[in-house]
């Protein structure tokens, strides 16, 4: 028997301003109020309905969620949101009943202010184990904004990490090469009015591929990591889709900022104003102050998060582990109607 409790619904009332709102009746009740006002149990097993609950032992779930990252502050937490990250641990908080501490969520990548995802992945930690996961997947969007989805969750080993465990990460900088901008991509884009030669950006991208020292191309960061800035570029191909210009790279990691002061100085050399050569010189000068006095940095809007890459034994959901929940679709059933 499933331990997870049945959903209940109510009518909804009118549109709560607060997404995390819960009314003192709806939480005796053991309900949480979702952000279009209906009610929905609260998806924390009980020892009594038969799920495991075990203190002394952990399960950890991995999640891949998608977001707009126009009206955030980025992904990392903050005590002041908003931040992706703490409007995904208040969801968790509110449905697992569990402090932050305890669940330990942890981003792949820590995206920058303004910055989009399309396959961020993320890894929390509970005390005790869930047997479908489609009813929390359900309540976890139910109580996100429209502009965060997770599109995925699955259990996953104890030896996972989101971050340290993953092989790759690919990420895209759009460029709207057009007279006037598309209002459609104002935020997804960055609008260069001037003609760029995508076959000069290609030119210059090889130039990043490989393992290099790329303090050039990391800006400041002002706590206390100290990070290696050598890292290994595999890839980085310069594609045209109409009047997009799409740059996409992956990488063993990436500093600060890397990604936006490389395109930067991709947009540069398609602006024709630095040859493709430049790149190589820029590289071995290792110092960022020789970047700054050829490029600006490149806005956040144009940056995304497409995906995180792992091995697939790490990967691989440990044996007996509930299925992989990728979101429930809605059918209406058919009434036989009876004509006269």
């Amino acid at each position: 028997m499933l331990g997870l409790a049945v959903l209940r619904f109510a009518l909804p009332p009118p549109r709560a301003s607060a997404s995390f709102s819960t009314s003192a009746a709806a939480t005796a009740a053991g309900n949480i109020c979702l952000v279009d006002g209906s009610l929905r149990a609260v998806l924390r097993p009980d020892v009594s309905e038969g799920d495991t609950v075990a203190a002394a032992s952990a399960h950890r779930w991995r999640m891949v969620i998608s977001y707009d990252g126009t009206k955030y502050k980025g992904w990392q937490y903050q005590p002041s949101p908003p931040t992706i990250q703490c409007f995904l641990e208040k969801a968790l908080i509110h449905i697992t009943k569990l402090d932050r501490k305890e669940l330990c969520l942890v981003g792949a990548g820590r995206t920058d202010t303004g910055v989009h995802a399309r396959g961020q992945v993320t890894h929390f930690t509970t005390p005790f184990a869930y047997h479908c996961l489609d009813s929390f997947h359900s309540a976890i969007n139910g109580l996100l904004p429209p502009d965060i989805r997770v599109r995925e969750i699955s259990a996953a080993c104890l030896e996972f990490h989101a971050r340290t465990s993953s092989k790759s990460k690919i990420y895209h900088y759009k460029i709207y090469n057009g007279a006037v901008m598309d209002p459609f991509h104002n935020n997804y884009a960055y609008h260069s009015a001037h003609k760029l030669n995508p076959r000069a950006m290609r030119e210059a991208a090889k130039h990043f591929v490989g393992v290099h020292d790329f303090t050039s191309f990391a800006n400041a960061v002002h706590n206390d990591r100290v990070r290696s800035p050598i890292k290994r570029i595999s890839r980085f191909d310069v594609t045209e889709m109409d009047a997009i210009i799409q740059l996409e790279v992956e990488g063993t990691g990436f500093l600060y900022r890397q990604v936006r002061n490389m395109a930067a100085l991709l947009i540069q050399v398609g602006k024709e104003e630095l040859p493709p050569e430049i790149v190589p010189k820029i590289i071995l000068a290792k110092d960022r102050r020789e970047l700054a006095k050829v490029a600006f940095l490149a806005p956040p809007h144009g940056l995304h998060l497409m995906s995180v890459n792992y091995d697939k034994d790490i990967f691989k959901p440990p044996e007996g582990s509930p299925p992989i929940s990728f979101g429930r679709t809605h059918q209406i059933s058919r009434c036989k109607l009876i004509f006269y």
